[in-house]
């Protein structure tokens, strides 16, 4: 039985990351920050866990709750300040910390557990909004995105995932780019349904032990650095 831990498992691609890897047959233990809002994904079949990526101490007490660990899906995230306008220190420190931040608190802590599995793998929900080439790009949907928090955070979880795959070898640590994708994160303006969102996802989740690592990935595949 694979055992998989889903941060901002409550809702969106988080939600519907742990209905389809349930369906595939894993123990999903899902982290929300708040254990109220957990009702939808625990009827699913899901294990609730209370886990706060901004809280060390959350972060701690949900990794020593679990007694296994195979698959690490590093899903929470926000969005934070949209406009320059509301740009400021606090703004971009608030997205990084959630976004980035939190995902290395939560793999730090989730290593010990990881490491003895046969086949460790770890997937950090990026976005294309943090691929330079895609901003550019006046024909891709990340062209219209402005914000400056968000996408460098993104940025930063695509290059963090490339070193963590180099220090760790044996495990498969890959990014998923979910796409344009209704969820809150854009008040459900996305083109994507939550299924198409979370194809990269899954199916970095359920690699092989010889599968790719260090790789960012949308719903079509690779995509090239």
């Amino acid at each position: 039985m694979t055992t998989t831990l889903i941060t901002g498992a409550n809702k969106g691609l988080g939600l519907e990351t742990a209905r389809r890897l349930l369906a595939a047959g894993h123990t999903v233990h899902a982290g929300v920050r708040d254990l109220t809002t957990g009702t939808e994904v625990e009827a699913l079949g899901a294990h609730l866990v209370q886990l706060d990526v901004t809280d060390q101490a959350s972060v701690d007490a949900a990794l020593a709750s679990l007694p296994e660990l195979d698959v690490l899906v590093n899903n929470a995230g926000v969005f934070g300040a949209h406009l320059f306008d509301d740009l400021s220190p606090d703004a971009v420190r608030e997205v990084l910390d959630t976004n980035v931040v939190g995902i290395v608190r939560v793999t730090q802590a989730a290593l010990p557990l990881l490491a003895r599995s046969a086949r460790p793998v770890v997937v950090n929900v990026a976005s294309g909004v943090g691929w330079p080439r895609y901003l550019r790009d006046p024909v891709r949907d990340e062209h219209h995105v402005l914000s400056v928090p968000y996408a460098a955070s993104k940025a930063a979880v695509v290059t963090l995932t490339v070193q963590y795959a180099r220090n760790l070898p044996r495990f498969r640590v890959n990014a998923s780019d979910p796409g344009y994708t209704a969820t809150d994160l854009n008040h459900h303006s996305g083109h994507q349904t939550v299924t198409e969102g979370t194809d990269a996802t899954v199916a970095l989740a359920l690699v092989a032990a010889d599968g790719p690592t260090g790789e960012f990935h949308d719903r079509h595949g690779r995509i090239e650095y």
